[in-house]
């Protein structure tokens, strides 16, 4: 999408930058000439993925462990970033977490987990990072990856449309507070983008079959990552110079369909049983295999 080069000289840390659209966004940001510093709990994802997109893009990427709902980690990706690159100027905050399920279904602490991962370590890291800028006088550029049901809400998956809700929310006020440092936030709420190994976690087979989300998508097809990850570059890069707390909303059209998981009311509690069960398995295999 963007000229040759149009990242040269750009620092990017990616938040759960080794696997799924954190890859593909780090992958583009590297052929337009930037360096990338990607971070996520896994390690060895993220030095496999390291290596891989080196050899592709002929970039640099930096690896380092981090749990984003640890401060002190977000201190050392930064850091470290610092330390090999010079500075930083860009954070895409993309890690997130999420599952469907009836909320009367869910413990306490499985509410705290996805809300932790995408609220809290998305306002620990905008926070650390923004500090990071206006005491060194940059005028970085924050994307948040956020959600079409942050702006609808959605059944089966509220825990994720409220701390969504809440980044989506933080994102448009401090464009307005941190406008005067030159620090701008925009976000992308992208629909159905599929990745093999969560796709398949999020939506065992049966489920996805029976509702395969092409078939409510107006445009009749699921996005590919590249056209997410044009649209991600495009609002990092200095062409979006003039564009702050904008949020994108990128589907296909789906949301004019009622909302991304709506359609789940379906369901019947006996096929929950036997979904809850599949996906427990496929978790169970996924960390037995070290994926992320």
């Amino acid at each position: 999408m963007l000229r040759d080069g149009s990242l040269s000289g750009k620092t990017i840390i990616v938040t759960g930058g080794g696997t799924g659209l954190g890859k593909s966004m780090t992958k583009y940001f590297l052929e337009l000439g930037a360096q990338v510093t990607i971070c996520s709990r896994r390690l060895a994802v993220l030095e496999k993925t390291a290596k891989e997109l080196e050899e592709q893009t002929g970039g640099q990427v930096l690896t380092v462990e981090c749990d984003v709902r640890k401060p002190e980690q977000i201190d050392a990706v930064i850091q470290a970033t610092v330390q090999r690159f010079g500075a930083v100027h860009c954070l895409v905050n993309n890690s997130a977490g999420n599952f469907i399920s009836p909320t009367e279904r869910l413990s306490y602490k499985a509410i705290d987990t996805v809300v932790d991962i995408v609220l809290r370590g998305t306002y620990y890291f905008t926070l650390a990072i923004g500090k990071y800028w206006i005491e060194n006088q940059i005028k970085g550029t924050i994307l948040n990856i956020s959600t079409t049901y942050a702006w609808t809400g959605s059944g089966w998956v509220v825990p994720s449309a409220m701390a969504k809700a809440g980044v989506l929310t933080m994102t448009k006020s401090l464009a307005y507070e941190w406008g005067k440092y030159g620090i701008r936030l925009n976000a992308i709420a992208p629909g159905p983008f599929p990745t093999k190994g969560a796709w398949e976690r999020l939506f065992p087979t049966e489920l996805a079959e029976k509702f395969a989300f092409e078939n409510r998508i107006p445009l009749n097809r699921t996005g590919e990552h590249q056209e997410l990850a044009n649209l991600a570059a495009y609002l990092i890069s200095d062409f979006s110079g003039y564009m702050t707390r904008e949020v994108i909303t990128f589907d296909g059209g789906e949301v004019l369909n009622g909302g991304q998981f709506n359609f789940l009311h379906q369901v019947t509690p006996e096929m929950w049983d036997v979904l809850e069960a599949q996906i427990k398995s496929a978790n169970r295999a996924s960390k037995q295999e070290g994926k992320p």
